[in-house]
Formats: C-alpha cells, sequence, structure tokens
C-alpha cells in the first residue's frame, strides 16, 4: 500500500470548515500521480511514451468529518489491473492522524494515447513496472467489461 501525507490547507476546507469534497479529489490525484512518478511514470517518460491517464470515475465514501490542524495520510492500491496495462483500478483510503479511516474511494481509469486520442494499452516497460507493485488480496485482471459495469451513457440536450 502506498501512503501520501497532506496537511489540511485554509485553501481545503469548505463552508462547513471541513475538509472540502474537491479537496479530496486532489489528494487522491496528487497521490496517484507521487505513486506514478516512483514507479518511473513521470512528465517525461509518459511524453516520451505519448500517454496519459484518464479516470473514469471515482466513487467516494465519506464516514467522518476530517478538520485542519493535523496531518492526514491517503492510500493508494492497484487492485486491478487489465493484462495489457489498458485498464486500471485504484482504491484510496484517508486516515487521521491516529490512523482512523474517515474516507474510501473506488477510482477506475486507462491509458490514452494522446495522439490519436484512443485508450492504449501500456509499452513493456511500464507494464512491467506496474506488475512489480505489491498487489491486495482482492486484486483481479480487469476487462473492458468491467469499465462498463455502472452502464452510464451520456444524454445531450439536444
Amino acid at each position: 500500500m502506498y501512503l501520501k501525507e497532506f496537511e489540511i490547507r485554509w485553501s481545503d476546507v469548505d463552508a462547513n470548515r471541513h475538509l472540502a469534497n474537491s479537496a479530496y479529489l486532489n489528494f487522491m490525484s496528487h497521490t496517484r500521480m507521487a505513486f506514478l512518478m516512483e514507479l518511473g511514470f513521470n512528465h517525461k517518460t509518459m511524453a516520451e511514451q505519448g500517454i496519459g491517464p484518464v479516470v473514469f470515475y471515482e466513487h467516494m465514501y465519506y464516514f467522518k468529518e476530517a478538520f485542519p490542524g493535523r496531518p492526514v495520510k491517503v492510500s493508494m492500491e492497484v487492485v486491478g489491473m487489465s493484462d495489457d496495462g489498458k485498464f486500471f483500478e485504484f482504491h484510496h483510503n484517508f486516515y487521521d492522524y491516529k490512523g482512523r479511516n474517515f474516507a474510501h474511494c473506488e477510482m477506475m481509469g486507462a491509458w490514452m494515447d494522446l495522439k490519436t486520442r484512443a485508450l492504449t494499452g501500456l509499452s513493456e516497460d511500464f507494464l512491467t513496472a506496474f506488475n512489480s507493485v505489491e498487489k491486495p488480496e482482492n486484486f483481479r485482471v480487469l476487462s473492458k467489461e468491467d469499465t462498463r459495469k455502472f452502464a452510464k451513457l451520456p444524454k445531450d440536450l439536444v
């Protein structure tokens, strides 16, 4: 499990004076990118490969409030990935300074080829890096059907 520590800043708090919804998303995004950078997925290597990560969904579950004044930790685990690395599922947990879990998120995404704007699998070296990561007990191999499990389609105004 990858862990990243954050200080709750004034700008992370909403009108109710607790951690704002948008701050949860920012903390998770920062945690994911820090994790990816440690695996070798930095701006330079992703630009060389011509890929970037895209988010399909982030499902948040809030258990307790979090307030400024004490650090929080955000975890990240790779709980699913397709054989070619195209699709991935990460889970995040938020912990207070005593290690109590106050929120959970299930996130699914994919890699996009930045030239064609189409989804793409990972190169062999990136796939090897991802495969070297410790997998939790509930890890599973993802298929395209897993990305459609919520079956939401756009509904245009016209």
